[in-house]
């Protein structure tokens, strides 16, 4: 499935190495302003070649919006958004035409559709992502309208945890990250391992505020299940937390529990998710992301004739996926919302009564 979403869909095209990627978005209401310059910032956040910490691959992720957009405003029909590749070194992938690259989804797209696209990794390749984050920014141009906010940044480098989160200082760190204390140990440990030739995983962190009381369905669209799917979604993604997460299952239930005031919750233990729907709290996440399969370390596997090999990788690549990720998870987030919102529109007699009544 190369689609996502309910009522507020996305779906995506393209290869690494072919001549464009892109999305098209259904769904969008119509008359949202569409502001080009927030789509082309957010694309900007996350493109590679723009420091040490990332692939040196150079693209410029421009986005060009071919419809669904008239006079800067959504018309309520599809909007297409495409960015041209432009720095495509697939000459970089022909010693692996045959061979599966371990970490990869080479192995299993092979075996799926009995061939693949080996330059870059095709379809299974994470330069993808950036269909996501120009669908992503459309999604919170329209929940910023409701007051929705999102903030991300890089918690957690090799073991390296972050010990306070500062969602303002992503925007002047290199690395994203969201502790200033842990910022100069994540990148030397992200340097360290690219100077070996090898590859660091690390923990996104994405925080959204201001979300109504009531998003998601009880059973079968349940808000954290959704928010985990899109989260797990993401290449290279191997563990979604919200809230406590994990720790939670070290807790009592009189730890756990987060007590209600008139005022609202004292603690958020939660994650601002209650039986599967949002309890008006925010909504923390912890994203974990695996090293970066691609390393230039000689590796044991086998080709498509099932023969042993040893593998040697060329080309260009993050020695630490989750710091670009991160913005990645952000604009997941925002599409689940925008959906989560347009499903639950409808749910109350008072909901209906709003649009079709005092409306006219």
């Amino acid at each position: 499935m190369n689609r996502f979403g309910e009522r507020f869909t996305m779906t995506t095209f393209g290869e690494s190495h072919g001549k464009a990627i892109g999305c098209v978005l259904d769904g969008v209401p119509a008359g949202l302003e569409i502001d080009e310059a927030y789509i082309q910032s957010e694309l900007n956040r996350r493109k590679p070649g723009q420091n040490e910490f990332a692939t040196a691959r150079k693209e410029s992720d421009t986005i060009e919006i071919l419809s669904g957009v008239f006079e800067g405003l959504s018309t309520g029909t599809p909007i297409m958004m495409v960015i041209y590749n432009t720095d495509q070194k697939s000459g970089d992938y022909s010693n692996v035409k045959d061979i599966f690259r371990p970490g990869h989804a080479d192995f299993t797209y092979f075996h799926k559709f009995g061939l693949r696209d080996y330059r870059g990794g095709g379809r299974s390749s994470a330069r993808e992502t950036a269909a996501r984050v120009a669908g992503g920014a459309v999604a919170k141009l329209m929940l910023s309208k409701m007051g929705i906010t999102f903030h991300s940044g890089i918690s957690a480098i090799h073991g390296i945890e972050a010990t306070a989160l500062d969602f303002n200082y992503p925007f002047q760190s290199p690395i994203y990250a969201l502790d200033p204390s842990v910022e100069e140990a994540q990148k030397a440990a992200i340097l360290e391992a690219k100077n070996r030739h090898d590859s660091v995983g690390g923990v996104a962190t994405v925080k959204i505020s201001g979300l109504p009381i009531g998003l998601g369905e009880g059973l079968y669209y349940k808000l954290d299940a959704v928010l985990a799917e899109a989260m797990m979604g993401i290449n290279a993604v191997k563990a979604v937390e919200i809230g406590e997460g994990i720790h939670s299952a070290e807790l009592l239930a009189s730890e756990n529990n987060d007590p209600i005031t008139p005022n609202g919750f004292k603690t958020n233990h939660a994650g601002g998710i209650l039986g599967g729907m949002s309890n008006g709290d925010d909504v923390t996440l912890r994203v974990h992301f695996k090293p970066t399969p691609s390393i230039f370390i000689d590796q044991e596997s086998i080709d498509s004739k099932n023969e042993s090999v040893h593998v040697s990788l060329k080309g260009r690549h993050d020695p630490c996926v989750a710091v670009r990720g991160s913005v990645v998870a952000e604009s997941m987030a925002a599409l689940v919302i925008a959906d989560m919102l347009l499903l639950n529109m409808g749910r109350t007699m008072n909901g209906l009564k709003n649009y079709y009544l005092i409306s006219k």
